[in-house]
């Protein structure tokens, strides 16, 4: 992802704009997009600056409303598989994909182990 444009040409390409200098020879002069100096201008006027806005941001897990019933429903049954929840989710009206799901498990430091049957003995 690129990373925004300094404080610094922002503000001397405000400047010159609020001087009274046409956006395009001023977009040229400073090497920037026409849309990004329109883009700044507006932005000082509705707000007095033109730092820039965050970056990225944090979304809130989609499973975060289920995870009561999630962590109740593994502790009724330890064997559940990932698929079997990716399908009682969906009888519940949140559908996910598998991945999802294992998300969630995985964040809640939740594993499913297979349970290995008794070592088969092997010929000699």
């Amino acid at each position: 992802m690129a990373k925004p444009h300094s404080l610094d040409l922002r503000e001397r390409v405000v400047a010159c704009v609020a001087s009274g200098e046409s956006c395009r020879p001023v977009a040229e002069r400073f090497s920037v997009s026409v849309a990004s100096v329109v883009r700044w201008s507006q932005l000082y006027r509705e707000t007095g600056g033109v730092e820039a806005s965050k970056m990225g941001g944090h979304r809130d897990p989609i499973l975060a409303g289920e995870r009561t019933w999630l962590l109740e429903r593994i502790a009724q049954e330890s064997d559940v598989t990932l698929r079997q929840l990716q399908a009682e989710l969906a009888e519940r009206g949140v559908k996910v994909c598998y991945g999802t799901v294992w998300n969630f498990v995985h964040d809640e430091n939740l594993t499913f182990k297979k349970k290995h049957l008794a070592k088969r003995t092997g010929s000699s």
